[in-house]
């Protein structure tokens, strides 16, 4: 029987953090709608998941998310930041309302893993010399078979370690602006060692702050969880290998909101300080934000209108904007009046 990746992401402790943000108000929540995020309904769950999928090479990153989308039975899949065929690793698919979450990571930096070949042998000191240089901003121009526009652009490659080297074969890890094609970065190393490189394998590790360390989920496991749900009703090892919603925007500036506000944001309405219970105590114009439920549950991403600073010495006001809201409407009950 296979057995899942163990501790896949562990989604972050809501009360704890809790207790690092600054209050504005005292108000409890009604047990009575919304869940705690692990405590959703299987099929809640499902709709508001994230699989931190462990891509085999191969297919292409969108026949992987058709595939997870058909044995899951989502009305909607999509993933964050496409793989080549060849390459493996993390590939983060959302089901459905979680694919608004998604932009979150797109831009983040991203891990790899490579298998680089040199041309031919090249003296160690030169090696290290090449790869500490390469540290910093570089030019890129995509490759010609690329889905996007030819232009040269810069990308940081912010650390370039050389883990192991044997012969002519070197295994590097690369953490990198999104958008680095390390094929390329490859090359120009060996152009400037002088023999030349050639990429051997790439494995992508991490994504902004969710990494394979935690455990990634294969297909196999996901399609043996479904199908003992189906027959059994078991949903345990489902809820293992897919992960809330929540975890995706664990890293962004946050508020939480009354249940009073929920809907009102769920319909697109702006957040006036009234409706806030806590928030960052480092929030500026403009960041973008993560809105909360006081249980824990993700309503939206959004951006701020006011500082942290002004929320908390004022008594009105706009203090945030939703732009991608992610809960469904009439979760919360409808405690709001439409201005006529």
């Amino acid at each position: 029987m296979p057995q899942p990746s163990s501790n896949i992401i562990s989604s972050f402790d809501f009360k704890s953090m809790l207790d690092t943000l600054i209050k504005l108000d005292d108000e409890d929540t009604d047990n009575s709608y919304g869940y705690v995020p692990e405590n959703r309904p299987i099929e809640e769950y499902l709709h508001y998941g994230l699989v931190p999928l462990d891509k085999p090479a191969g297919p292409t990153s969108h026949e992987v998310v058709s595939w997870v989308k058909r044995l899951l039975g989502a009305n909607k899949a999509g993933h964050s930041g496409t793989l080549d065929p060849g390459v493996t690793g993390l590939l983060p698919i959302g089901l459905g309302a979680a694919t608004k979450s998604l932009s979150v990571l797109l831009l983040q930096p991203k891990e790899y893993i490579a298998i680089a070949r040199l041309h031919e042998p090249v003296d160690d000191e030169k090696i290290k010399r090449v790869f500490l240089e390469f540290k910093c901003e570089i030019y890129q121009r995509p490759p010609q078979r690329s889905s996007v526009k030819r232009a040269t652009r810069t990308r940081t490659i912010h650390n370039l370690d050389i883990l192991e080297q044997k012969g002519k074969l070197l295994v590097i890890k690369v953490l990198c602006d999104a958008g680095t094609y390390i094929r390329k970065l490859i090359y120009d190393i060996g152009e400037v060692l002088g023999p030349g490189a050639t990429m051997v394998e790439l494995r992508r590790t991490k994504v902004c702050h969710l990494s394979e360390d935690h455990g990634l989920t294969r297909l196999h496991d996901l399609s043996y969880a479904k199908n003992l749900y189906d027959t059994s009703t078991d949903d345990k090892i489902l809820r293992e290998l897919i992960k809330p919603v929540e975890s995706v925007t664990s890293l962004l500036k946050r508020i939480v909101i009354k249940d009073s506000a929920v809907d009102a944001v769920c319909h697109g309405a702006q957040l006036a300080i009234p409706g806030l219970l806590y928030i960052s105590d480092n929030i500026i114009p403009g960041d973008k934000l993560a809105f909360y439920t006081l249980k824990g549950e993700l309503v939206s991403i959004g951006d701020a209108k006011l500082s942290s600073e002004n929320i908390s010495s004022s008594e009105k006001g706009i203090a945030a904007s939703p732009s991608r809201v992610i809960m469904r409407e009439g979760t919360y009950p409808k405690l709001w009046k439409k201005k006529n």
